[in-house]
């Protein structure tokens, strides 16, 4: 791994690393030391973090216990969406960079965690950074604070909404999107106007999708990073296919399959550190051609779509694809599928799952379900989340 490749990576520079590895571990403090280890899959005690003890006086072991800490949060923050901010690691190496690191760990724990076991906890950071940012004088730290608080506030709605709360992800997303304006940065900005987009797509708000896409756009300008309008690109596609536009989907979907198979070797810009690729595009058809009623797009790619993501991101896909076999006329298939989502999404007490079931459950008009269709609404009925 280049310099580079590794500082772009922890939002670096290729200077930084340089002196990282020349001065070594007395130069910088221990989150820095703590991202880098955990990127390179070293262990923590190799760099001096854990696994330790001083020779000298011990003050009650706190200074192990924080290496130690910090070691370990990291490590389980090993594969963030939002990487450390490239001014954070040198300039802003304190309370910036501490509270972005929370904000990573609590995302590594999305995954395999209820949304409503982090709410409180995230609430909670967002307090504290709020608290933080309103004793702060300095512009430039005051503007990094900002961009910490707009990634802490895009992963409460992204909770909020798998809550079912679609109230409150609308406030925290557009709270996400001033903040990055606030801290004066174009491409969070336009990353945090196009999750808002993804969201009123997948809520059934097509114009309103379409149109803050088309605000991402403005705010990046024409050299905006390939991965950008390739994702804005998908984004658009199920835009679209909320509003029934199967041309424009199609178009934008096909962009944006162009641009994943095209994009340039070299890491993508902060805060796009997530691979884009041709298996996200596959999802993205499958997404649509549920909501359009298409079987062909969603069967033809459903394989491919089943790749990515974690339980709860799958269960979402595997409905759109229970859409899918519906369209086809394949009752019984589709509701076999459906079942095993209601079950992830039961375990995870999500309501966005169990609202999506409920949505492809109406699809169904038939005055006289079979025995599979009986077992779904047994499963789902009574079911409040």
């Amino acid at each position: 791994m280049t310099q580079t490749a590794l500082g772009q990576a922890l939002g670096m520079s290729q200077s930084a690393v340089s002196r990282l590895e020349k001065k070594g571990r007395g130069a910088y403090s221990t989150d820095v030391l703590a991202a880098v280890a955990a990127h390179l899959e070293i262990p923590p005690a190799w760099v001096g973090l854990a696994g330790s003890r001083p020779s000298g006086p011990q003050n009650d072991g706190d200074d192990v216990n924080r290496r130690e800490f910090l070691g370990g949060a990291v490590a389980a923050a090993a594969v963030p969406v939002l990487a450390i901010h490239p001014d954070s690691a040198e300039a802003a190496g304190g309370r910036a960079a501490a509270l972005r690191l929370s904000t990573t760990a609590y995302r590594k724990l999305d995954g395999a965690t209820p949304s409503r076991d982090l709410s409180e906890a995230v609430r909670a950071h967002m307090r504290l950074i709020q608290t933080i940012t309103s004793t702060t004088t300095g512009d430039a730290e005051r503007g990094r604070l900002a961009a910490v608080g707009s990634e802490a506030a895009s992963f409460a709605g992204w909770l909020a909404w798998d809550m079912g709360d679609n109230g409150s992800a609308r406030s925290w997303y557009g709270s996400a999107v001033k903040a990055a304006r606030s801290a004066g940065n174009p491409l969070l900005t336009a990353y945090q106007a196009g999750s808002l987009a993804q969201f009123e797509a997948h809520a059934g708000n097509g114009v309103e999708a379409l149109n803050n896409t088309r605000r991402a756009r403005r705010v990046l300008g024409e050299g905006r990073p390939a991965v950008a309008e390739a994702w804005l690109s998908s984004v658009e596609a199920l835009a679209h296919a909320v509003a029934g536009d199967r041309r424009a989907a199609d178009k934008a979907l096909t962009a944006a399959r162009a641009g994943a198979e095209n994009l340039p070797e070299e890491a993508p810009p902060w805060p796009w550190v997530f691979t884009f690729t041709p298996t996200k595009v596959a999802a993205a058809r499958v997404a649509c051609g549920a909501r359009l009623g298409l079987a062909d797009w969603v069967l033809s790619e459903d394989a491919d779509a089943l790749a990515t993501g974690h339980d709860k991101q799958r269960a979402l896909l595997v409905l759109d694809i229970a859409a899918g076999h519906l369209a086809a006329g394949r009752v019984d298939a589709a509701f076999a599928l459906a079942t095993r989502a209601v079950e992830t999404g039961l375990r995870y007490r999500s309501g966005r799952i169990v609202e999506r079931a409920r949505f492809v459950r109406r699809l169904l008009t038939t005055g006289s379900p079979s025995k599979v269709v009986r077992e779904f609404d047994d499963r789902l009925h009574g079911v409040y989340l």
